[in-house]
């Protein structure tokens, strides 16, 4: 089978990684890919989405993976260009996927479908902004349109949200775009990832994301610096957590999304957090999470790539798949600088002494002398398992300590913050 993963970071490496590691034998292509992604994949010729798509065809590949949110919505969509052209693909077409590049299409949605989320308001300029805050802090600032993940705020007073309103609305940091005014939820976050095929779907093991840049959840939001995965995370957060989000959030999203005449076939990601009134939508993503996918993807057994062919073909196959028991850890090191900026070309060293355990890779490059080096924000990912959380997470660390380079950043309570001591 012919595979080709769009996409360049570290849930592009992982999802190339399991499916080598399928039963099913792949070739596998990416695109734009990566240094570190061309030692299990193949490179294309391609340099945008038109050239992408005759590279498909012209290469007579099976199947197409999403990795990345933003070829969903370029053009005229990745799913609907491979769909013209007769070639499967695992990530859903363009008007499906404004449920990630559109915060305020996603809430009409959920509203529309009486799906449980918090209240909110749309606007385009700061005055609106304001009135719509009100002075209730603290309230949560969304930009529209795509931003990487980082066009999210929480702001605990009026001074961050000031700063935050002046990079969406007069310096227009993430492009030309309506901002969302959020009612603040509490409570513990969880992301639910599940299969969505027509009117079929299945969940898979769910996660939880640390996206603030410091210990103790302190400083600014990032990409992700860390993720956890386990089965045993639905029973740890409540009697029929698993039951109650699949009849109150994820049945509904599925039978919205045929009702509204959207189709899909991809991954579905849910933010959740987990009210004192029950479990509620923040935001939906149309593919894995970064750096989740790190996380849970290692969890998964059987024939992986077989599954996501069917799947984009039509056909979900629940049995072709399954989930290991204990606890998976996803540490990320970031660049100096990351998130506000980020330094490149500094020299990673120790991976080869990493055991037991797997490296992803974010943001590197080899350089001239064939030594991996920072190229980005977040710069690389060590994931590792254990029968238990602790030990989990005992692994993770025990191995990340074996690889650096100057300015790295790396939290020290990934695994252990938000759950039970």
């Amino acid at each position: 089978m012919k595979v080709l993963v769009v996409g360049k970071g570290g849930r592009e490496h992982a999802l190339i990684t399991a499916l080598h590691e399928s039963p099913t034998e792949t070739e596998i292509y990416s695109f734009p890919g990566s240094d570190a992604i061309f030692q299990l994949a193949k490179p294309t010729t391609a340099k945008d989405l038109p050239t992408l798509i005759n590279f498909l065809v012209e290469n007579q590949i099976d199947l197409c993976v999403a990795g990345e949110e933003s070829y969903l919505v370029t053009g005229a969509g990745l799913a609907n260009e491979c769909k013209r052209v007769g070639i499967p693909c695992w990530g859903p077409p363009k008007e499906a996927a404004q449920l990630e590049a559109s915060k305020e299409f996603a809430k009409e949605f959920m509203v529309r479908h009486q799906i449980p989320t918090g209240g909110y308001a749309a606007v385009n300029d700061l005055a609106a902004a304001r009135e719509a805050i009100g002075g209730k802090y603290p309230t949560v600032l969304k930009f529209d349109g795509l931003a990487a993940g980082k066009g999210v705020a929480v702001c605990p007073d009026e001074a961050s949200a000031e700063d935050f309103l002046d990079e969406v609305l007069t310096q227009r940091k993430f492009g030309e775009g309506r901002l969302l005014v959020e009612e603040f939820l509490e409570g513990p976050e969880i992301s639910i990832f599940v299969s969505v095929v027509d009117d079929a779907y299945q969940i898979l093991a769910p996660a939880r994301d640390y996206k603030r840049i410091f210990d103790a959840d302190e400083g600014p939001n990032t990409g992700g610096m860390g993720a956890v995965s386990s089965l045993e995370m639905f029973e740890s957060e409540g009697e029929n957590l698993k039951a109650r989000i699949e009849d109150e959030i994820v049945r509904p999203t599925v039978e919205g999304l045929r009702k509204d005449g959207l189709p899909y076939r991809g991954f579905l990601y849910f933010g959740i957090m987990l009210t004192a009134d029950g479990p509620k939508i923040l935001e939906y993503n149309c593919r894995f999470g970064d750096p989740e996918a790190q996380a849970v993807l290692p969890m998964i057994t059987g024939d992986f790539a077989q599954y996501v062919f069917e799947g984009a073909k039509g056909n979900l196959q629940p049995d072709l798949i399954g989930f290991r028991d204990g606890w998976s850890i996803c540490l990320v090191s970031a660049s100096a600088g990351y998130p506000a900026s980020s330094r490149s070309g500094d020299v990673i060293r120790g991976f080869e002494a990493v055991e037991n355990a797997r490296v992803f890779h974010a943001g590197t490059r080899l350089n001239e002398n064939g030594e991996f080096e920072t190229a980005g924000g977040r710069v690389y990912v060590v994931v590792a398992r254990g029968d238990t959380r602790a030990e989990a997470v005992a692994n993770v660390y025990r191995e990340s300590e074996k690889v650096s380079f100057d300015g790295m950043q790396r939290r020290s309570d990934i695994g252990t913050r938000n759950f039970e001591s």
